[in-house]
């Protein structure tokens, strides 16, 4: 009894550590209760490391906010054609990053029509605004995701040829270069199943005053792109939940199996005081007795079309060696089949093999003389009791 009480105390322990994060106080003395007190009972959410994990496809406009200005003087947006793949993955409800690879051609002028060719990869961090301020829902069906991201630029096949100011090192104007942007825009994500979302988002990256291959006027230069698209969730898009507090029910009843077990305990101890103070116990003779020429009541029973002996039947078996044991007389094993299953050929071959299976076990296991024992099949020609489905049965008759 007192290695069951400390066992329930150190279950007790081993339950109050894991749940640390949620239960602040737990104290086991001998005499007194277990107190617990909860400081925390928040949800947490977590994923393995292959879930939430998406590939993103996108396509949209962008224009390049530069030094844009026609000959006349007046302001000229250009919007051309961009491009979009990406892939990245949520490690909780509120914070994901993703790889994004952006690019298409770019029309802007300065005092003369212009154009280049770019491909930018970003790498961006995202928070999803609704989950970290409305509650984490896997089946919210709109977000929005504000996200920053760093990256590099390689932009190319400046033409005119001779447009732009920036020069190389051998002094010539410059026909393509690396650029190193930062960036950020927002997404608005919609839910169309598990698997699939639509997105449409907005990016601004910022660069140094090169990126159309001209230094002068504004420092900085931005591209500003609209991109609409399908995100893939691999494996869907959901989080797993679970809450430190679960355990406290389970706490409480295990608080009250302690306290239970004090109880037992104590009644256990005045128990033994008292026997012991009426020792010395006189001493008692225990005699074996073997009752001699016993009737051999058991049967084993089968399950339709088998001659396997189940688990439940093996003790019929075992009680039949042991009678074979305390008695000399040699023991006829007769199987049977029922008569509403199978044709009298088969339940012929079907009472044999039970019989022998019992017969099997016998000498084998419990090691029962062959000689004392034989073998008879019955069939369905004949039918020891009156309803069917108990004639799939081995009866024993003493010779």
């Amino acid at each position: 009894m007192k290695s069951s009480h400390l066992f329930a105390l150190s279950l007790l322990g081993a339950v109050s550590a894991l749940s640390a994060n949620a239960q602040e106080t737990l104290v086991v003395s001998e005499n007194e209760s277990v107190v617990f007190t909860p400081q925390s009972c928040k949800t947490q959410y977590y994923s393995t490391a292959g879930d939430n994990w998406f590939i993103q496809l996108g396509a949209g406009i962008q224009s390049p906010f530069v030094e844009n200005k026609t000959a006349d003087g007046k302001a000229n947006h250009h919007l051309t054609t961009v491009y979009n793949v990406g892939f990245g993955k949520w490690f909780s409800p509120y914070i994901g990053w993703r790889a994004s690879f952006l690019g298409g051609a770019l029309h802007w002028e300065n005092n003369v029509y212009s154009k280049s060719k770019y491909v930018t990869g970003n790498v961006d961090i995202m928070w999803d605004m609704f989950n970290s301020l409305g509650g984490v829902s896997n089946s919210r069906v709109f977000s929005v995701v504000p996200f920053v991201g760093i990256g590099g630029t390689y932009v190319w096949d400046y033409k005119p040829l001779n447009a732009g100011n920036s020069i190389n090192d051998h002094g010539v104007v410059k026909h393509n270069q690396w650029l190193l942007p930062v960036s950020a825009g927002i997404q608005l994500r919609f839910r169309l199943c598990r698997y699939v979302d639509f997105f449409a988002e907005g990016r601004a990256q910022f660069y140094g005053d090169a990126f159309n291959n001209y230094n002068y006027g504004k420092p900085v230069d931005i591209n500003i792109s609209a991109i609409g698209g399908f995100s893939f969730n691999l494996g869907g898009s959901e989080f797993k939940s679970y809450n430190p507090c679960d355990y406290m029910n389970y706490i409480a009843n295990l608080n009250s199996q302690v306290n239970d077990l004090r109880g037992a305990l104590a009644a256990t101890t005045a128990a033994l005081a008292a026997a012991e103070a009426q020792l010395p116990c006189p001493e008692t003779t225990v005699t074996e007795t073997v009752q001699e020429n016993a009737p051999l009541m058991a049967t084993v029973r089968f399950k339709i079309n088998s001659a396997e002996i189940t688990p439940e039947e093996q003790v019929n078996v075992y009680n039949v060696a042991q009678w074979m044991k305390s008695n000399e007389a040699n023991v006829l094993v007769i199987g049977y089949a029922d008569k509403d299953t199978g044709s009298a050929e088969y339940n012929m071959s079907l009472s044999k093999r039970r019989a022998q299976a019992v017969y099997d076990m016998l000498t084998g296991e419990y090691n029962i003389p062959a000689e004392r024992l034989s073998i008879r099949a019955e069939g369905s020609n004949s039918q020891p009791y009156s309803t069917n489905n108990w004639n799939r049965i081995v009866i024993f008759e003493v010779k």
